[in-house]
């Protein structure tokens, strides 16, 4: 059964259109409690992003769990990965984000974890999913679920994600110019860089509900580039809204994303005698991290685009490492979500370690020139992909026409009303003409 809210990080959309909207958010926050608690007294974890429409949303979800008969802990603005290590260490029954990633403050969005702080499984959903359509029915007052704030969660996770590094790991050589897109991690990612003794400039970490994620953070590292070159930095490091992504930029202002930090990662492990397998991509990791992958003797597989799905792929290898280009990383020896600290720490470790630059430490990785176009359409549209003769006879053209010397995805985006149009060659010029004639035809054809 196909899920009807749920796509492939939570539910998320537009605030105030179906099914972002209040009351919508109350019904799932009792069905959640159904599902999740389940007469279980242990708490529902609940953080939130920075998002203005934060504050209504906490509430809603807080009086739907209640009335199931579940009680909530409420932690604030926190990343998501670190709700994920409370929901764990706090022995929630489950955790809940309240959080559009990396989109803009207009949107929001609802993402669930389970007892042990990981994505829940589909069958999971689909249940919330199914009691969503039951009547709303309140438990008897003496069963009602309880709230309370937990006052200590920032040094929590910021003791946390220190820990993820050997004991006396210290970063006083490093200065790192450091973006919180104003998001989630404008006071805990800073301070765990300053407790390891970075010296430190910070932009992005002044949210005011409506400008997280805007002209900031790793979609947006425009300014983090020039600030980084100004300042004469190491490296800098932006994080997306919610905390769960991360990108660098070397000393000469040059982007260094999810790919580069899967391989400078991977490789030390491998060094190190820790790597444990592999290394799992995703379709649009860059043929580039392949190959440099293959010539240290890694082996690496690909997953669907998604985190649940890296993470499942790296359950069935036995591995602990994945990721996907737009630095969602995870790190499975050090926690149990993709986490922007905790990975762009790892990097930072390498860089202590060896003394080798961003820059030194990724040159093995020759990118391919990759294009993506953004094709809107309607919410559900691009799932007509596959049966449109149309546009697969348009794929097959293109691809006759690479000749085997490129890749072709065609994917609706999980999060977003988009087709993601991306092509992958040796000739730049020739993957964005390509590009644009498929998106034409695929925007032609889903338009009606």
């Amino acid at each position: 059964m196909s899920r009807r809210y749920f796509g492939t990080d939570g539910v998320r959309g537009r605030v105030g259109d179906a099914p972002i909207t209040a009351d919508f958010i109350l019904r799932l926050g009792r069905a959640a409690g159904v599902v999740l608690a389940d007469g279980d007294d242990r708490a529902v974890v609940i953080g939130k992003d920075t998002r203005v429409s934060g504050y209504m949303f906490e509430s809603a979800l807080e009086a739907g769990l209640a009335a199931a008969g579940a009680n909530v802990a409420l932690l604030g603005p926190m990343p998501t990965p670190a709700v994920a290590y409370l929901t764990r260490t706090l022995y929630a029954c489950a955790g809940i984000v309240i959080s559009a990633s990396h989109n803009p403050f207009y949107d929001n969005g609802v993402k669930f974890f389970s007892a042990e702080g990981e994505k829940l499984p589909d069958e999971v959903e689909r249940a919330i999913e199914a009691e969503l359509e039951q009547p709303f029915v309140t438990v008897d007052s003496e069963h009602m679920g309880r709230a309370e704030r937990i006052e200590d969660a920032a040094g929590r996770y910021i003791e946390f994600c220190k820990g993820t590094l050997p004991f006396g790991t210290l970063f006083r050589d490093l200065q790192l110019v450091v973006d919180c897109a104003n998001g989630s991690t404008y006071r805990v990612g800073p301070e765990v860089l300053r407790e390891l003794g970075a010296r430190i400039e910070v932009i992005g970490n002044q949210p005011n509900g409506l400008n997280i994620n805007d002209d900031c953070g790793s979609t947006h590292p425009g300014g983090l580039q020039q600030a980084v070159v100004e300042r004469g930095a190491d490296a800098g490091i932006a994080f997306d809204g919610d905390g769960d992504r991360v990108i660098m930029v070397d000393a000469a202002g040059e982007l260094v994303d999810g790919d580069d930090m899967l391989f400078i990662i991977a490789r030390a492990r491998q060094q190190a005698g820790q790597l444990s397998g592999g290394v799992v991509g995703t379709v649009m990791s860059n043929l580039g991290l392949e190959m440099a992958l293959r010539q240290q003797d890694i082996p690496f597989r690909r997953a669907p685009v998604g985190d649940r799905y890296i993470h499942q792929a790296l359950v069935e290898s036995g591995w602990k490492l994945g990721g996907e280009t737009s630095g969602h990383i995870l790190c499975l020896d050090r926690t149990s979500t993709g986490d922007g600290i905790v990975s762009a720490l790892q990097v930072l470790e390498v860089m202590t370690q060896t003394g080798a630059s961003l820059a030194e430490l990724r040159q093995a990785v020759h990118k391919f020139p990759q294009t993506m176009v953004n094709v809107p359409v309607a919410p559900g549209g691009g799932q007509d992909l596959e049966t449109s003769e149309r546009i697969q006879a348009a794929r097959r053209s293109v691809e006759a026409e690479l000749d085997g010397r490129g890749r072709v995805i065609l994917r609706p985006s999980g999060t977003e009303p988009l087709v993601r149009v991306t092509l992958e060659g040796e000739d730049a010029s020739q993957i964005e003409r390509l590009a644009q004639e498929l998106a034409a035809v695929v925007q032609e054809e889903l338009s009606g």
